[in-house]
């Protein structure tokens, strides 16, 4: 004689496993990453020599100059004359125009 779950094809015979506790199963050793030594420019503290930070502003002013040379704003050229007169313009307009609302309130410069 067959039970219901002999007969039911979706029930399948469970195999059980037998796993060892996670807390008594001897974990593997993390792998020891080195340290890598300090920079040269270090001092034994951690602390960047001047030469360093004064060798690490001029490369980074270099880079700066270079890539203004390379877009074309290298301080001399017709885009930043205009820009200068457009500035010049703008702030002679303000000063004109504060002048007008002091006279029209009634007060001198």
């Amino acid at each position: 004689m067959n039970t219901p779950e002999q007969d039911d094809p979706t029930v399948v015979d469970a195999e059980v496993v037998d796993t060892p506790d996670p807390g008594s199963a001897i974990q593997p050793a993390l792998p020891v990453i080195p340290v890598p030594p300090l920079e040269p420019d270090y001092t034994d503290a951690g602390v960047p020599t001047f030469d360093y930070v004064r060798d690490r502003i001029e490369s980074r002013s270099a880079t700066a100059t270079g890539s203004t040379d390379l877009a074309g704003l290298g301080g001399t050229g017709p885009s930043v004359k205009s820009l200068d007169e457009q500035l010049a313009e703008r702030e002679e307009a303000g000063r004109a125009r504060l002048a007008e609302i002091r006279k029209a309130m009634g007060k001198s410069d």
